[in-house]
């Protein structure tokens, strides 16, 4: 093999289409345009969600909702993930380091939703009332 032998891959290149060159093209008068109209002429074209002056869907539907930006940094963990996770001292590293929570959490609160059997004692986490009386009742603290 030599340098001036190597060539692309077969497939690898195709030919750019050239539109307007003449009937035997395929591709001549309207240069696979269609006849008239504003998607026919060079320039011409609406904006997205344009509807021909019609008042557009986006318009026409009620604003309704509202999205926290703050959310993305809350997260929430159960108590049957306290007791699948098996450890004496929780705090945010050990359910980062678990995958209990995304890396980006900045506030975690425990929940009551299952059962906590073993002695957890939370550090810089906060936890709902029913969870904290769960907690305390299998011998655990929340600091």
């Amino acid at each position: 093999m030599e340098l001036n032998d190597i060539k692309p891959a077969d497939g690898a290149k195709h030919y750019k289409r050239r539109v307007g060159r003449g009937i035997g093209s395929g591709l001549g008068k309207t240069a696979g345009r269609g006849h008239k109209g504003q998607k026919s002429r060079a320039g011409g074209y609406h904006k997205v969600g344009f509807e021909g002056g019609q008042m557009p869907l986006q318009r026409r539907l009620p604003k309704r909702g509202f999205k926290s930006q703050s959310a993305k940094f809350n997260a929430e963990v159960t108590l049957a993930d306290l007791q699948r996770l098996g450890a004496a001292d929780v705090d945010m590293l050990s359910l980062k380091a678990a995958g209990l929570i995304g890396e980006l959490i900045k506030n975690v609160k425990v929940i009551k939703s299952g059962e906590l059997k073993t002695a957890v004692k939370l550090n810089g986490i906060l936890a709902t009332a029913g969870a904290k009386a769960a907690i305390e009742a299998a011998g655990g603290s929340v600091a």
